[in-house]
């Protein structure tokens, strides 16, 4: 993982431009800054882009930008930047997502999907024709973050270091949910056993669901020790948290981890999501058994959209 970037400038409305080649994470960087508070909008005509930013912006604005606009051009998007950097009421970010050719052909064969560039050809003939494209426009990027070897998750939490406007909390947190036999996840900075919980293996009707069904979490919560331990893993959580805030910390990661990494883990891991996002603070969620069975949330499940 990698990120390069200059220091955005200071005072005016934030605006990001999003880009990339495609399959490199645009569209889930455009998810995850809508979910930071920005409001955003994709494949917008480069030309009503201007006209979109006369008016008043109520919220800071993502605009996500590649060759699929239908009037794009790697000059025209430069000339956009320049225009736009102009102008005083503006806080321009240029984003610029990025992936080896290997890793895009491979992220390409995973969806099967057509390059937008070569709907005929290969996805690597496409691929190579827009990172020619696109390269004037990468050595403008004001932040550029280097995918091949992340997940969305990953790509999330990086995001939020860049992007949080600090309406919430400039931390992101991050909860896993893993199965101990799989070993744990490596970068947690505390985990909590879950197997103490009632377990849903055990009862043939939910042994093939996951902690994500309702039936599941249900069942775990009719433990009488469920809300006691959710109650005080939320107490000290939000105890932690601010203590983090102020020593200047970015990122915190929290495990739960039951035997198989499917029932007990996926459903507290979702509660305590839950409790973290009521009480005001920036959350992500993965759930490593499940995507490794594809069963896992789309936002997470390993393979980026364009």
């Amino acid at each position: 993982m990698s990120a390069e970037g200059k220091a955005a400038p200071q005072g005016g409305h934030r605006v990001v431009l999003v880009t990339g080649p495609s399959g490199a994470g645009r569209s889930t960087a455009i998810d995850a800054l809508e979910d930071l508070g920005y409001e955003t909008i994709d494949n917008l005509p480069m030309s009503l882009i201007p006209r979109l930013l006369d008016g008043p912006l109520a919220q800071p604005l993502a605009l996500g930008l590649d060759v699929r606009n239908r009037d794009f051009s790697a000059t025209g998007l430069i000339e956009l930047i320049d225009r736009l950097t102009r102008v005083p009421e503006l806080r321009l970010e240029v984003l610029y997502l990025d992936a080896s050719p290997d890793v895009l052909v491979r992220r390409y064969s995973e969806t099967r999907r057509r390059h937008p560039l070569a709907p005929s050809d290969t996805p690597l003939a496409g691929i190579t024709q827009e990172i020619d494209i696109l390269a004037p426009v990468r050595v403008r990027a004001d932040v550029l973050i280097e995918t091949s070897g992340m997940s969305p998750h990953d790509l999330r939490a990086e995001l939020a270091q860049w992007f949080d406007m600090g309406k919430i909390a400039r931390l992101a947190v991050s909860l896993h949910s893993f199965s101990y036999k799989r070993g744990v996840p490596r970068g947690l900075d505390m985990m909590f056993d879950c197997r103490f919980l009632a377990n849903p293996h055990w009862v043939a009707a939910l042994r093939p669901l996951t902690g994500l069904d309702g039936a599941v979490a249900a069942h775990v919560e009719g433990d009488p020790r469920y809300l006691e331990f959710i109650s005080k893993v939320r107490d000290l959580l939000c105890f932690l948290l601010p203590a983090h805030v102020e020593e200047g910390k970015s990122h915190l990661s929290v495990g739960f981890g039951c035997t198989g990494g499917q029932h007990r883990s996926v459903a507290v891991t979702e509660a305590v999501a839950k409790a973290l996002a009521e009480a005001g603070w920036q959350v992500s969620k993965r759930h490593r058994e499940l995507e490794r069975r594809g069963q896992g949330l789309p936002a997470v499940k390993g393979v980026f959209g364009a």
